[in-house]
């Protein structure tokens, strides 16, 4: 309740700042607050004088869900990136391990698109290589909304996991490491110049995982930018101009990031970024057997691993974004 009364406080004494704030979807949201605090506080002293103790437990609900969205305001204040307004590309990569990682890596995705549903984000995968046995060797998510990419990018990094494996008939403890990479959806007026002879355009079939429909026309499209050696693939549309269209303008993002990190390396300003996408620099360690989850670079841990993989991410998201990671 802490932030709330403070919050309260600099409004009443310096209400010239608020007038100041142009996002008008932040005022909308600390009206909401301060109204809600505001009826809360009434209703607070009725309960009070008429020792209602149902009432007080309502209000005491209502002021921990007014406290989490201070909290997530707060965060989304913290976005000062030109580009964290935008809607995201998440991409997970199983490493090696096999079965073991290919199966991280689908939990990943699991995670992340529960994530983004319980927080009204609209998400779409729009590639996805599954692996021989189980889960998943890549898979690309295409997440929609307002600050997406904001809420998203601290994510960037490895993920290992430490469990039991039930692909182990020994029931021995593997260790698996999957790397997640987010990157801003780059807008239409972004100028990226990409030469046609630079490019190798090769089609297949697109198809899904077990008992889905598979196409017979080779409508999936794959990208070869020969001078950077970026691949993009998408079978997420049913002809193949669709996908070569939307496989064309995520090159064009990739290679916006690519071209904003020369500029940045020249000014020595993104090697804690650098770090935080090298592979074996683990972010988060998942140990499921011990129950435990931990952010190696926040210091965050939780010990509920289901609730977590679940798409319980707040506390971990939220941290990094606050220690500025």
């Amino acid at each position: 309740m802490t932030g709330i009364l403070k919050l309260r406080i600099i409004f009443d004494k310096k209400e010239y700042k608020f007038k100041k704030i142009k996002n008008n979807w932040v005022k909308n949201i600390i009206n909401k607050i301060l109204n809600e605090l505001f009826n809360n506080t009434e209703l607070l002293q009725l309960a009070i004088m008429e020792s209602d103790k149902k009432t007080l437990f309502l209000i005491k609900e209502d002021l921990i869900i007014l406290e989490r969205n201070l909290s997530k305001l707060e965060c989304t204040l913290i976005f000062s990136g030109k580009l964290d307004i935008n809607n995201a590309y998440l991409e997970i990569q199983a490493g090696s391990g096999g079965i073991e990682s290919q199966d991280w890596s689908n939990m990943l995705l699991r995670m992340y698109l529960k994530w983004a549903l319980s927080h009204k984000f609209k998400t779409e995968i729009i590639n996805l290589t599954i692996g021989e046995k189980a889960g998943i060797k890549s898979a690309t998510l295409h997440i929609k909304g307002e600050y997406a990419f904001g809420w998203f990018r601290t994510e960037k990094g490895i993920h290992r996991l430490v469990r039991k494996s039930p692909f182990d008939s020994n029931n021995r403890r593997h260790t698996s490491f999957s790397s997640v990479f987010i990157y801003p959806e780059i807008e239409k007026n972004i100028k990226i110049n990409i030469n046609i002879e630079d490019l190798r355009i090769d089609t297949y079939r697109s198809s899904g995982a077990g008992g889905q429909h598979v196409n017979t026309t080779d409508s999936a499209v794959r990208i070869t930018h020969i001078p950077t050696n970026l691949v993009i693939s998408c079978q997420t549309e049913r002809s193949q101009h669709s996908n070569k269209e939307r496989a064309m303008k995520m090159l064009k993002t990739k290679l916006y990031e690519i071209e904003k990190k020369k500029r940045a390396n020249e000014k020595n300003i993104i090697e804690k970024t650098k770090a935080g996408i090298c592979w074996g620099n683990q972010i988060r360690s998942y140990v499921l057997d011990a129950q435990r989850i931990k952010d190696l670079r926040t210091g965050i841990q939780k010990n509920n691993c289901e609730k977590v993989l679940n798409g319980d991410l707040d506390i971990f998201i939220e941290a990094s974004l606050k220690q500025g990671l």
